[in-house]
């Protein structure tokens, strides 16, 4: 084996701020690049390991695919060696489609799918019997043994209980040469305009044979043509008549009802998919839920009148055909559209919301004729609905949904499949009760599940069961018992998302591939940890090389080779400060090694705070798992809200107190999980959520404009001189508007390149090469920058060069004590990774004035950061703190728990074992909990 071929040789990498670095990663190990946030670690291993991999892969396209795809450009690097196919696991991966669920990425509910239509019973959904099927010869055999000597007819169903006059049924059934049906239970002869009553429900079978069952051989041949002919006739049914009596028999090459006769079509995987039309519920497309109009929102206050707004969804009154119509209805049922809602007839807003037709006269009084009316009104509710279901229009749909309200779709209470497919089942549970088992118990239910099926079952079942166990002992490893299948892939929370994609690819078993990570330990508590390094080491055991970009000291102790990118951020980052096993980079006086030794910590706080005695009091929370959970809030404290993952964290601060809360303050619409009560919403003022999505999706977005100091830059502009001579306004020095901005970009400073199906490529604009401006702008300077130049300055640059200005300097300050000195002012959002924007989300509610009242809410901020980064964070939430402010945390990392005054600790397990409150008080109470998972942790870091 040559050299090359044993590691991966990267040689002069210069992508964003990596500074012309040379680094070898060993291949078949686990290797953890570590390093300050903003260091160089993700532009090492995904701008440039990763993108030279893509790049490699789409150049084995022929030229012909290659002109669709376009080039991928290459990546600022002199070579790359030893590089095997990439795939790069990420955290923002997954599908936001409604029908994506864990089973389906996972790919363990097509192996489910599978195993009900290869080895399912099926059972009637009418009566409940087991469902049988025959082929030709049985059904022969079976008739001969039944009706021997016996005189039989051979009919075909071919109408089942539904309305009709049916004349052309039977013009049709005569044509074909039948001359008798049987309708109704009674046998008559086809006459010609034969009907029945169209309003009646009616059962109608034609008469294919009448004969006498004997030994013959003569019948024997009769008996085999009149089954074909009535299977024909019969879609695949057929049933048998003994005369004198009225009971027949059915008989079915599909699966059917011995008793009632109902038939499912054969079985196949599709029949068991909420994506296909052969097995999703037809009342909610597969979704599991219907939009419904809610008839209260349409009259939000019924004490108002129509002319003053009272139907909500028509506003205010206006000459409209809309309000032409219900003028008609109130003369109809004598009302005035002034009166208020409450004072109008049942019958009237019945027909308003639900509409009706109607003629009727009223007596003119002025002119003493009678004059004739109609209404023809489709009804508010209904053309909401027809709106919601039919407008291909974005903003139509989104102003129906305003009168709607989201509910379990009646028709298969959630389950997504029609009613036939709910009827197979394996050891008595069909796939839909399958798919809402958490992965735990998913896995009990396959573990003897091969010695309960009969002999032919389980030789079917024998290899789909194996796979489905191997792939759910996958999920295991990655620590997502707690997930059920039937999740949607949208609920799920960056680090979840990313170990279910590990685990899809640990089950597919693919050798010789290079995985990159982007930090998998997110979300996942410290007890799972074990678990997800045990899942990398397997990875890299059957001999694939697995890169982790990684924060968490368990994952540097466990890796084989460890790179440290440093020694600062940004620019004063991008160099390899240290590489070699882990215990080499102890012997390093790196800022990692510091913190892995204990040389450098985050202090325990010397006191807990006191708070103002005060607290929001949240009672009776029952969403998702919780269980009827009342927690108590103390305010003026800094709190951490604890647990597993799974265990109920999320649901009870993000999606039942923040909606609460956010509703009060701020009339927010998002409705929350069910609770009972809430109390002390009087001692706070407002609410904050800063959470980990990204503050702007196009280049056109970044810091500056985000923390609204763009606009002060630019009022400070169009004040100098120059400026003020030719007349430039601050609009002059915005990119977001012509004037200013160069037109061949618009202001972006790059061009789209599009790539049809693949994600869109940047390319710098060669007009302003990437400055933005036209030239006239950029003669304007400050100090003798240009607005160009400060857009290029770094956070730390820029607050020297604004020292004299207060309005700027107080803006750039906040951003740069949240550790955030190393980003440019006009760095695109795109590049900015979760914790970044995380943490200017922070920086522009710090430089906003606060109340001293105000309640932040805070999910993993921890996420992205080094050691020290969380030192410097922790440092900014505790002056929050400290001027009267309540911090709420939902953390795993333990150097934030040990430092909050109050632990929420929720647990034991994650999903059905979660959902209470487990230990709750300061961090030396909680650590004395003996149930608690967190407390054996806490135990360890407060050196208890």
């Amino acid at each position: 084996m040559t050299h090359f071929e044993e590691n991966i040789e990267v040689k002069g990498a210069r992508v964003h701020n990596l500074k012309n670095i040379d680094v070898t990663i060993p291949r078949e190990k686990l290797v953890v690049i570590t390093g300050l946030s903003g260091s160089g670690k993700s532009s090492l291993a995904f701008d440039t390991i990763y993108a030279e991999g893509q790049r490699r892969y789409i150049e084995t396209f022929s030229a012909y695919a290659r002109q669709f795809l376009g080039g991928l450009e290459r990546p600022d690097v002199d070579k790359i060696d030893g590089l095997s196919p990439v795939i790069a696991i990420e955290q923002k991966t997954t599908s936001k489609s409604p029908r994506s669920t864990v089973g389906t990425i996972t790919e363990v509910y097509d192996f489910l799918r599978l195993l009900f239509a290869r080895a399912a019973d099926a059972y009637s959904y009418n009566t409940g019997e087991k469902m049988v099927s025959y082929s030709d010869e049985q059904i022969k055999a079976l008739i001969k043994s039944a009706y021997t000597n016996k005189r039989i007819n051979i009919l075909a169903p071919i109408v089942k209980s539904r309305k009709g006059h049916y004349r052309e049924l039977f013009e049709q059934i005569a044509k074909q040469g039948f001359v008798k049906v049987r309708v109704d239970g009674e046998i008559v002869d086809i006459v010609k305009g034969m009907k029945v009553d169209r309003y009646k429900t009616h059962d109608i079978d034609i008469v294919i044979d009448r004969l006498k069952v004997t030994d013959s051989e003569e019948l024997d041949k009769r008996l085999t043509e009149s089954i074909n002919t009535a299977m024909y006739s019969g879609n695949n049914v057929l049933t048998v008549l003994e005369e004198g009596t009225s009971e027949p028999r059915y008989f079915s090459r599909d699966l059917m009802c011995p008793s009632t006769g109902i038939s499912y079509p054969i079985p196949e995987p599709n029949t068991f998919s909420f994506n296909s039309p052969k097995g999703m519920c037809k009342a909610c497309n597969g979704l599991g839920h219907v939009h419904e109009v809610n008839d209260q929102k349409i009259f939000p206050n019924k004490k108002l009148s129509i002319t003053l707004g009272g139907i909500a969804p028509l506003g205010e009154y206006k000459k409209s055909w809309a309000f032409k119509q219900i003028e008609t209805i109130a003369q109809r049922y004598d009302f005035e559209l002034t009166d208020p809602i409450t004072k109008i007839p049942e019958e009237a807003l019945h027909i308003i919301l639900y509409g009706g037709e109607e003629r009727f006269e009223v007596d003119s009084k002025t002119l003493g004729v009678k004059r004739e009316y109609k209404i023809d009104y489709e009804g508010i509710s209904n053309f909401i609905k027809s709106q919601f279901d039919q407008s291909d229009s974005t903003s139509i749909r989104r102003w129906a949904k305003e009168f709607m309200d989201k509910i379990t779709c009646p028709e298969c209470e959630g389950s997504r499949l029609r009613k036939e497919s709910l009827n197979f089942r394996v050891d008595n549970k069909n796939i839909a009760e399958l798919a809402h088992l958490d992965i735990a118990e998913l896995a009990d239910f396959f573990k003897d599940l091969d010695h309960k099926l009969d002999g032919n079952q389980r030789t079917i079942a024998e290899e789909i069961i194996k796979e489905i166990k191997t792939r759910i002992q996958f999920l295991l490893d990655v620590g997502l018992d707690y997930l059920s299948l039937n999740r949607s892939s949208k609920s799920l929370s960056g680090g979840e998302a990313q170990r279910i994609r590990l685990a899809t690819q640990i089950g597919s078993q693919l050798v010789g591939v290079l995985y990159i990570l982007d930090e998998p330990s997110i979300g996942l508590h410290q007890r799972d940890n074990a678990r997800l390094i045990r899942s990398l080491e397997s990875l890299r055991d059957i001999g694939n090389s697995v890169i982790v970009v990684e924060h968490d000291r368990d994952m540097i102790e466990h890796a084989d080779h460890v790179i440290d990118i440093g020694p600062r951020a940004g620019k004063h980052g991008g160099e390899i400060i240290s590489e070699g096993k882990p215990k080499d980079l102890k012997k390093h006086h790196t800022l990692t090694a510091d913190y892995i030794t204990g040389q450098k910590e985050i202090p325990i706080p010397s006191k807990r705070r006191k708070g103002t005695g005060k607290a929001i009091v949240l009672s009776g929370c029952t969403g998702n798992n919780l269980k009827n959970v009342t927690v108590r809030i103390p305010l003026g404290k800094m709190i951490g809200v604890t647990g597993v993952s799974g265990s109920g964290k999320s649901t009870l601060i993000n999606e039942t107190l923040y909606p609460i809360l956010n509703a009060h303050y701020f009339n927010g619409v998002r409705k929350p999980m069910p609770y009972k009560k809430i109390n002390g919403l009087e001692h706070i003022d407002k609410v904050i959520d800063i959470n980990q999505s990204p503050i702007g999706r196009t280049p056109r977005s970044n810091p500056a404009t985000y923390t609204g100091v763009f606009s002060e830059i630019r009022s400070l502009f169009a004040k100098t001189p120059e400026a003020a001579i030719r007349g430039y306004k601050p609009g002059r020095f915005s990119f977001n508007v012509t004037g200013g901005r160069c037109e061949t970009c618009q202001g972006g400073g790059l061009r789209v390149i599009e790539m049809n199906f693949l994600p869109d490529v940047y390319v710098e604009c060669e007009t302003c090469n990437g400055k933005r401006f036209n030239r006239e702008t950029l003669e304007i300077r400050y100090k003798a920058q240009s607005i160009s130049d400060v857009l290029e300055m770094t956070i730390n640059e820029a607050v020297s060069f604004f020292e004299k200005i207060p309005k700027i300097h107080r803006k750039l300050k906040t951003i740069q004590d949240v550790g955030l000195g190393y980003i440019s002012l006009g760095q695109q959002s795109t590049t900015l990774s979760g914790g970044e924007a995380q943490r200017i989300k922070l920086a522009t509610e710090l430089s906003k004035r606060d109340t001293g009242n105000t309640f932040y809410i805070l999910d993993e901020p921890t996420t992205g950061l080094h050691f020290e980064d969380i030192r410097v964070l922790m440092e900014v939430l505790n002056k929050l703190v400290d001027k009267g402010n309540t911090v709420l945390v939902i953390e795993h990392n333990m150097d934030v728990i040990k430092m909050v005054d109050y632990i929420i600790d929720i647990g034991y397990e994650g999903g059905r074992g979660g959902g209470m409150i487990v230990a709750e008080g300061t961090p030396e109470e909680v650590a004395k909990d003996k149930k608690s998972y967190t407390s054996i942790f806490l135990r360890k870091e407060l050196g208890l």
